[in-house]
């Protein structure tokens, strides 16, 4: 019986080796296949994690001899199951190349098309170009007319209005109309110029002299008073400005330190709790800018017991799910609070990982009160509690509670 055992091992130890090889191998396809095979991501390592309960299963043949030949049925069907699962993988190989080469012929297609509407679209905003230019060119020529008829309506004013001026001074100072003025003898001028060379000198005069503003002091002072309560105010603004950056400068410091001592406390609960729920594997958090607490990121890595993995993206979606998980809990026990309110965390994880999260929910029940909403039925096998709504046949919806472990007690 125990050379018998040792076969049964040798063979078993083989076919781990074998189903190594063609893991290996799936791994080898997957990376080949990259984005188009990111929906089997989640098969691949659902098949790694049956692979090593495989082969933990394997390890236990040694020291179950009595039940050697059950076990080695259900290995056959392991396998069968395996080889079966390879050659649905291989299927759904061939028809990714199948879309892939469809989806190549499709984008061929839509680029001769894209490039012979660019094309058209280029020619269309040249001409666009053309008749803009020529529009450009016709609204100038019209603001320059329009500028020469304003600029001729402002000398026409100006004209009328110096005309009734001269009117109106010529009645006041000598009470005389323009028909008068106009028969009447010009007096000899003093200089041997005529009216009109005098009139001409005079208001060359008038134009140097400038214009001349009887309120320029009162203006001055109101300006230089505006001037002194502005200055004060803007005195006021510099240092409300300096009060605020001190203010600032003392909140950064406070924020930089409560921020250090949280991400110390998370990430060494983080290492342990990582630990706890992944059986010797290991994870971390790292800051992506350990200068710059202020502006820098979190980076989360975990890897489980034999894998070289880091990066999150490469785990399954249960294996994310606990990763998250150990997160949100290194939070709380970093900064504990009376209790915790948890939404269908544990919807994605396999039988495994459930018991594993219902340790680290035993664990902390001692802690906070943990309040969980769930369809999972062992999640509802650990609670103290059950609290669901129920609705009878044309009855009224009512909330029922059950406290278990008070009846267990009972």
């Amino acid at each position: 019986r125990l050379k018998e055992a040792e076969r049964t091992e040798e063979e078993a130890a083989r076919r781990a080796a074998d189903a190594t090889q063609a893991r290996r191998a799936r791994e080898e396809r997957a990376r080949a296949l990259a984005a188009l095979r990111r929906d089997l991501e989640v098969r691949a390592a659902a098949l790694e994690e049956r692979r090593g309960l495989l082969a933990a299963r394997a390890g236990e043949l040694s020291e179950r001899l009595v039940a050697r030949d059950e076990a080695r049925a259900h290995a056959l069907e392991r396998h069968e199951a395996h080889e079966r699962e390879d050659a649905e993988l291989a299927r759904l190989a061939g028809d990714l190349d199948a879309h892939r080469r469809a989806l190549v012929s499709v984008l061929g297609r839509l680029t001769a098309e894209r490039d012979r509407r660019a094309a058209g679209l280029a020619a269309r905003r040249a001409r666009h170009r053309t008749l803009r230019d020529a529009t450009e060119e016709c609204r100038r020529g019209l603001d320059a007319a329009r500028s020469r008829l304003q600029a001729l309506e402002i000398d026409q004013t100006a004209a009328r209005v110096r005309r009734e001026a001269a009117i109106e001074a010529l009645w006041r100072d000598l009470q005389a109309t323009p028909q008068h003025a106009l028969a009447a003898e010009a007096p000899a001028s003093p200089d041997g110029l005529g009216a009109r060379e005098r009139l001409a000198v005079l208001e060359e005069q008038l134009r140097a002299l400038g214009p001349v503003n009887p309120l320029a002091r009162q203006e001055l002072a109101e300006i230089q008073e505006r001037s002194a309560f502005v200055e004060a105010q803007l005195e006021d603004v510099r240092s409300a400005r300096r009060e605020l950056a001190q203010v600032i400068r003392a909140v950064d410091d406070q924020i930089v330190e409560a921020f250090a001592a949280a991400y110390a406390d998370v990430e060494r609960h983080f290492a342990a709790l990582v630990s706890l729920l992944f059986p010797g594997g290991s994870g971390r958090l790292q800051l992506t800018a350990e200068d710059d607490l202020l502006e820098t990121g979190i980076e989360i890595e975990a890897r489980p017991a034999g894998r070289n993995v880091r990066r999150l993206s490469l785990l399954s979606g249960g294996e994310r799910s606990m990763v998250a998980l150990a997160f949100l809990f290194a939070v709380f026990r970093s900064r504990p609070s009376p209790f915790y309110l948890l939404d269908e965390v544990e919807a994605a994880l396999d039988e495994v990982n459930l018991r594993r999260f219902l340790g680290l929910l035993e664990e902390f029940r001692d802690e906070a009160q943990l309040i969980v909403v769930s369809h999972q039925k062992r999640t509802m096998e650990v609670a103290d509690a059950l609290y669901g709504v129920t609705m009878q046949p044309g009855g009224a919806s009512k909330v029922v509670c059950e406290r278990l472990r008070r009846a267990a007690e009972v």
